[in-house]
């Protein structure tokens, strides 16, 4: 009884993770062929394809992540579904895989989900599949040490030149915040202490490096920074709890989604590396005080941030449709044995051509 119980609970999360991953290699083949045909035209309709199409597979991201889970997405500060589309650079907090679908969450409420886009670290390249399609995308790799800083800087005009939205997302700690990893905390903490920055307790230093070029190269298309903060709530415990990981997640160990989001304006955001760096550690310091309220043992400010939060349901309809469409997309591949063969045939092929694609081109 006590496996087939474990076995139950495992399909929480290994079903909607199948159905994820599955419609992948279809996707790349279409993405691959839209990328051949539309060679010859503006750069900005294939752009605009492509965001189209990446709206339908987030939206089908999103379907498990929030109606299939249970999750309640708890806002506090600005309302993306108020505010109008525009350019801007995201910068968050960096605690688990799980992060990455906090920015389509916001993004699909304020009409931007096809234009996301991610400052990844270099070795993502290689994951199959997605690594090169990220790329085509739009996002950008980049290695610790700023090596290559024209190219992606190059790389990120190129998409300002085309007119097409950018929601360009960058975590600025480079990796995640994991509380049961205590060495990395001690080296952030040392690293802000050798260079006379206040020491951060529920974050890690931030880097500056990825937000100066995304500011410096999407120069005047950039209206403004969302500083967003991100906490999860787990079953009670004391202190803070690691964040949950996707298996986690879809298993429905976090409850609710807490999401700080500050919008602001350009023309307040220092553009002098210097005062820049000094910028971002200040918003950083703030998410350290915010945190260190949300996991603090005071039951009256544990569990929730400052000011009035905010249940945001995100409608079915909105992400139903895609899931639908995906489906019926890959399923002739999986009813027969023709379809399989074709299916992996052409995963493996895929992998192979993405790989070396990027080893050659990035």
């Amino acid at each position: 009884m006590l496996t087939l119980i474990v076995h139950v609970r495992s399909l929480r999360y290994m079903l909607p993770a199948a159905m994820m991953m599955m419609p992948a290699t279809p996707y790349f083949l279409t993405s691959a062929a839209l990328k051949v045909l539309s060679a010859a035209l503006p750069l900005r309709w294939y752009r605009s394809a492509d965001d189209f199409m990446y709206t339908i597979y987030q939206s089908m991201v999103l379907f498990f992540f929030e109606h299939c889970t249970g999750v309640e997405v708890v806002l506090y500060g600005d309302d993306p579904s108020k505010m109008p589309p525009e350019n801007i650079i995201y910068l968050s907090n960096h605690q688990c895989t799980v992060d990455w679908a906090v920015a389509d969450m916001l993004a699909i409420r304020q009409g931007m989900l096809g234009h996301v886009r991610y400052v990844l670290k270099d070795g993502l390249r290689y994951l199959p599949l997605y690594g090169w399609y990220f790329r085509q995308h739009g996002c950008v790799y980049v290695k610790r040490g700023g090596n290559n800083e024209r190219g992606r800087a190059n790389q990120i005009r190129d998409l300002n030149n085309t007119s097409v939205p950018n929601y360009m997302v960058i975590f600025p700690e480079g990796t995640r915040y994991n509380p049961e990893k205590k060495n990395a905390i001690l080296k952030s903490q040392g690293f802000a202490h050798a260079h006379g920055l206040e020491v951060l307790e529920h974050v890690l230093t931030p880097r500056v490096k990825a937000t100066e070029l995304c500011l410096r190269a999407m120069g005047d298309n950039v209206t403004a920074v969302y500083d967003v903060t991100v906490a999860y709530s787990t079953p009670d415990t004391q202190g803070r709890p690691r964040a949950p990981d996707m298996p986690d997640y879809l298993m429905g160990q976090s409850q609710r989604i807490h999401v700080h989001l500050t919008r602001i304006p350009l023309q307040d955001i220092p553009q002098e590396q210097g005062a820049l760096q000094d910028w971002l550690h200040g918003r950083f310091v703030e998410k350290d005080r915010m945190l260190k309220k949300f996991f603090s043992d005071d039951p009256d400010v544990r569990g929730r941030f400052e000011g009035r939060g905010r249940v945001s349901r995100l409608p079915l309809w909105k992400t139903l449709p895609s899931t639908l469409v995906l489906c019926a997309i890959t399923l002739p591949f999986l009813v027969t044995k023709e379809g399989r063969d074709a299916y992996w045939k052409s995963c493996l092929g895929s992998v192979a051509f993405g790989w070396l694609w990027m080893a050659v081109t990035v």
